[in-house]
């Protein structure tokens, strides 16, 4: 498998740390407020990137932290009046739900707090301090830039050339305004934790190294987060890990690129950010996610009402393919002999899926071999004589596309399917004895629920709209 490296801007060949291992690492949220749609593009790009390591057979540890002390949440709590840890919960925990929304593999996922690993990242702070690497001033511990080999490496920025930008702070008591900080002094009503260099709390890039580390070990295969993060995060991640480990902090870097709102780059000073809860309110979640995955992870992806409908249009294709393969798997085949062209067409289309995946991880263009795998089952549970290994060998190929893209096509199990056979056996018994009236009655009764009838030559299918 290729991956684009960010740190050597080339296709690289993906050769894990451990052979059949992947470690993985990736910029979780800072939880001050509910994610918005260009927080869900990490999360479903690199999601659906383990889940294609695990379909080729590799062991993957997955780690996605959570930031749960930052000058956001101090100030957020501020302004509720409440504690820190009110405002990291509820944010947590509308998190989780997004996510279960989204379809991401949770029960594969390890989730470090920030404030679970304070002792580690003081030590780690400590070390960095004892080498020379760190100075403290007034309680302020601070990470020497020009003490770091090759600064600048991840994002090819010149030190030279260099300005303080967006999250770093400035400040005279620093030799370089580079130069960020590992421990803030505790100012007065804020969170605190006792240290060696005084009361205070650990700087934001410190706290991905470190957690990073107690998860993954002094070197992982992939770091990944998005195109924003290259600079200063995870410049100052590799300054600081490589100084404390004395080896490389991660052997691949991927960074998915923005979202544009209406050809406008999302900005929340634009106020055009969506939330992800309001979205997944009014559409299917699926559709979210598959709107994601249509373009390459490392190109813009233009959010609009007309791009959305078409995502929903195509799931909805998708899922009612595959609803009508599920009807010809569940009723009589009458034709014993395995169709031999349609075997070579899915298997074509399943080898184009690899191809695609292997190389940078093209979901765009695995997406359209799923489309064209549609086609194909459409095609073929038309026909009046079906066979039953034919259809078994087209609902894998859909179970295959369905695992690895992570789009859910299964029928919601809250229907109570069970009734609705029953009120559809109802209406062709009044069919058959030409009472039209109830079989229309029982027809529109079930659309008010939802529920579409199509009368076919194998009977009757139904299914949600």
């Amino acid at each position: 498998m290729k991956i684009y490296n960010t740190l050597t801007r080339k296709k690289e060949d993906f050769k894990p740390i451990q052979a059949g291992k992947a470690l993985i690492y990736v910029c979780g949220p800072t939880v001050y407020n509910y994610i918005h749609i260009g927080n869900s593009r990490p999360m479903i790009v690199y999601d659906t990137l383990r889940r294609y390591l695990l379909y080729i057979g590799y062991d993957v540890k997955f780690v996605s932290n959570f930031t749960d002390i930052d000058d956001k949440i101090i100030n957020r709590a501020k302004e509720e009046n409440v504690s820190f840890t009110d405002i990291t919960k509820k944010y947590i925990d509308a998190y989780l739900e997004d996510s279960y929304g989204l379809n991401l593999f949770e029960s594969h996922t390890i989730h470090p707090k920030a404030t679970e690993c304070i002792n580690e990242m003081i030590e780690f702070v400590k070390v960095l301090e004892e080498k020379g690497i760190a100075y403290n001033v007034d309680g302020n511990v601070y990470f020497d830039i020009t003490k770091a080999k090759d600064y600048g490496k991840l994002s090819k920025k010149n030190i030279d050339d260099l300005r303080a930008g967006a999250r770093i702070d400035i400040s005279d008591e620093k030799k370089n305004p580079l130069d960020f900080a590992l421990w803030k002094k505790a100012k007065p009503g804020e969170v605190k934790w006792d240290s060696p260099f005084g009361e205070g709390r650990p700087g934001w890039h410190i706290e991905c190294s470190v957690m990073a580390k107690e998860t993954l070990g002094d070197t992982i295969d992939i770091h990944a987060g998005g195109q924003d993060l290259t600079f200063p995060h995870h410049e100052n991640e590799i300054a600081q890990s490589e100084c404390h480990n004395h080896a490389p902090f991660s052997n691949y870097w991927m960074h998915n690129a923005f979202i544009n709102i209406d050809n406008v780059k999302m900005s929340k000073s634009l106020g055009n950010f969506r939330l992800v809860k309001d979205i997944i309110a009014e559409i299917d979640p699926m559709v979210l996610r598959l709107f994601m995955l249509t373009v390459h992870y490392r190109t813009p992806i233009n959010y609009t009402l007309e791009n959305i409908k078409l995502a929903k249009t195509n799931f909805e294709k998708i899922k009612t393919s595959y609803q009508n393969l599920q009807f010809r798997l569940n009723n009589d085949m009458t034709d014993e002999k395995l169709d031999t062209e349609i075997v070579a067409l899915v298997t074509e289309e399943l080898n184009k899926f690899e191809e695609y995946m292997q190389d940078d991880f093209n979901t765009a263009n695995a997406l359209s071999s799923w489309y064209e795998i549609v086609r194909i089952s459409n095609s073929y549970t038309a026909k009046e004589a079906v066979n039953k290994e034919t259809l078994e060998l087209i609902n894998a190929a859909f179970e295959t596309y369905s695992s690895i893209i992570g789009i859910n096509v299964k029928e919601d199990n809250t229907l109570n399917s069970e009734h609705i056979e029953s009120l559809i056996a109802e209406r062709e018994a009044a069919r058959k004895n030409r009472d039209f009236a109830l079989a229309d009655k029982i027809r529109d009764d079930l659309k008010e629920q939802g529920i579409i009838l199509e009368d076919t030559k194998q009977g009757v299918r139904w299914k949600k709209i």
